[in-house]
């Protein structure tokens, strides 16, 4: 569908429409792009190289953001980054970016130092150790950004960084200029008053592990950054898109499309409206000035066509396309570019405005063009994490990252196909009670609601998940791996002894954040027996508006309208007894 853009003025849209702008690989790598560009490229190198030794293979953090020391080891092929708000998946792409170029959001780091950038934790304690009298040295901002071990690397091999390990590497650090340091003292003499870092007194180094200074030619990996919420090409041909124009279209080409971009403009003045205005101005008082007043279209040099050219998609400019179009056709634009040049790829949360169809094409897309390539991903979407593979997670906290790479390769490749699934839900939420289907759902949270003077588990922190039957070992193998996460699962018994349903699970309630309920008596088979149990037919009758004479028929009806029956339990004002398995997982979770 991208095949249909256009840059217009209307009158020189038949003229570009003629070149094909956009296609596989016909965009080539740019350059180091101006501040307000998303898509930073380190300056260009060989058309064709190796991947080996180009990778990153860790970072280490101190006092960046919300990071006060932080390791994270990467993955040389996918790295999906999930975790709570502000849990710092954008500070981690950030701070590689920094590491391999030095600049944040498109600027040198120097011009864009802030106070705000220092851990506050850190802050908040050199100034309680300043007002104590104890002066201390103010905080630093360290980014390690460990490369693998190399040839084209060894130039940037030694001990500086944060883990005084003999590797190749490049370092940002942001401390106290000793050239301020008479300013400094000054400053700090008066603790009460201090707020805030000085970073005036601050300077920015970038160095590689041996100490040197580096440059953007002097390291081997480049990154690519793509956020699709940063890119814009709303207001004319934008730096990004010059960028594509110029890098496909030939010297001659471009001297071609100036000259007939100029030449519509010159025949704007003889437009017979045009003539009768001007006409009609040039006989216009001279109050101000004794020159002839007319109206014409600015043609010089300064005013190029870029600035008169807005995208199109289908005719419709750009800005009137909806926000999921405009998403995907920015990241795809990124994505089509070659890139040759870039080593690693990072991307800020694709899934932003799209429909599931069309996220589905551009995960593919993603997975695709970026083979290959070391790729970075923040998402709050389980597709993307499902499609690209759980085995590449890193569930972000303050200290680390928690990996599920140790998945069994079954599970992994269950839930890459069945891509639908909540795991993220799983990985994120720090209490969890799993249910087979929507009824066991209604009424767990009723049973919640009714012990937590009717807060839902949601209110309380704890993720009601319908697992859709029989996934429950699946999702138990996620949640093996995270064992600061409590998960409990609530399973009917269909008949068999309670004892023999738990000693499936035996593998998984090993461990002491998992465990599984599930009723005790073999009678009562399912969840609408185990109810019908501790209240009896005349309360059931009364919850569901319902007056069935016999046990039978009410646990009938009961068995054929599974939804509506737990949809009225969870909105029923009276008084419901609950299953002792069911109060049983919410106890295990609260």
């Amino acid at each position: 569908m991208f095949d249909y853009i256009a840059f217009s003025l209307y009158p020189v849209r038949r003229l570009l429409r003629s070149l094909p702008l956009v296609r596989e690989g016909a965009v080539e790598p740019c350059g180091e792009l101006g501040a307000t560009d998303p898509i930073r490229h380190s300056p260009s190198r060989s058309e064709s190289f190796l991947l080996g030794g180009y990778m990153l293979s860790k970072i280490v953090i101190r006092n960046y953001r919300t990071f006060r020391d932080f390791t994270l080891h990467f993955d040389s092929t996918m790295n999906i980054l999930v975790g709570d708000n502000d849990a710092g998946k954008s500070t981690i792409l950030e701070a590689i970016e920094l590491g391999l170029t030095g600049k944040l959001r498109g600027r040198p780091l120097y011009q864009d130092l802030s106070p705000y950038l220092f851990h506050q934790d850190a802050v908040a304690e050199w100034i309680a150790a300043l007002q104590a009298g104890r002066p201390v040295p103010p905080p630093e901002i360290i980014i390690d950004l460990f490369l693998e071990t190399s040839p084209e690397t060894a130039g940037l091999r030694g001990a500086n960084n944060l883990l005084k390990a003999d590797e190749p590497g490049v370092r940002i650090r942001v401390a106290l200029n000793s050239d301020y340091e008479a300013e400094y003292k000054e400053f700090i003499k008066q603790p009460d008053r201090v707020r805030l870092i000085p970073t005036e007194y601050y300077r920015v180094d970038w160095l590689a592990f041996d100490g040197n200074g580096v440059t953007f030619r002097s390291i081997p990996a480049t990154a690519s950054l793509i956020d699709a919420a940063n890119i814009h090409l709303q207001s004319g041909v934008d730096y990004y898109m010059r960028h594509i124009l110029n890098d496909y279209l030939d010297a001659d080409e471009r001297v071609k499309l100036t000259r007939a971009y100029r030449s519509l403009r010159e025949t704007f003045a003889e437009d017979a409206s045009i003539v009768k205005i001007n006409g009609a101005l040039r006989g216009a008082p001279n109050d101000v000035s004794d020159r002839e007043l007319t109206l014409n279209i600015d043609v010089s040099q300064k005013s190029s066509w870029e600035s008169g050219i807005v995208p199109h998609l289908d005719d419709l400019p750009y800005q009137f396309v909806g926000k999921g179009e405009q998403s995907t056709l920015k990241i795809l634009l990124a994505l089509n570019k070659k890139v040759d040049d870039a080593h690693i790829v990072l991307v800020e949360e694709p899934e932003n405005h799209l429909s599931f169809p069309n996220l589905g094409k551009l995960v593919h897309k993603i997975s695709t063009k970026c083979k290959d390539r070391q790729v970075f991903i923040t998402t709050h979407s389980s597709f993307v994490l499902n499609k690209l593979g759980l085995d590449k997670l890193v569930l972000l906290s303050s200290a680390g990252g928690i990996r599920l790479n140790l998945l069994p390769p079954d599970t992994h490749e269950y839930f890459k196909k069945l891509s639908g699934y909540d795991t993220l839900r799983l990985v994120l939420a720090k209490r969890s009670i799993l249910v087979e289907g929507p009824s066991d759902e209604l009424v767990v949270q009723r049973a919640h609601m009714d012990t937590h003077g009717g807060r839902t588990p949601a209110e309380c922190g704890i993720d009601v998940i319908n697992v859709r039957g029989l996934s429950f070992k699946r999702f138990l193998d996620i949640a093996m791996l995270l064992p600061q996460n409590a998960v409990a699962v609530v399973t009917d018994n269909d008949g068999k002894d309670a004892r023999d349903v738990k000693r499936r699970y035996v593998h998984y309630t090993a461990q002491p954040n998992i465990s599984v309920h599930v009723g005790e008596d073999a009678a009562y088979k399912t969840l609408e027996p185990q109810l019908f149990k501790v209240n009896g037919r005349d309360d059931l009758n009364a919850v569901l508006g319902q007056s069935h004479t016999t046990d039978t028929d009410l646990l009938d009806y009961m068995r054929r309208h599974k939804t509506d029956c737990a949809l009225a339990i969870f909105e029923s004002t009276r008084t419901i007894t609950m299953p002792e398995y069911i109060k049983e997982a919410l106890d295990a979770v609260s």
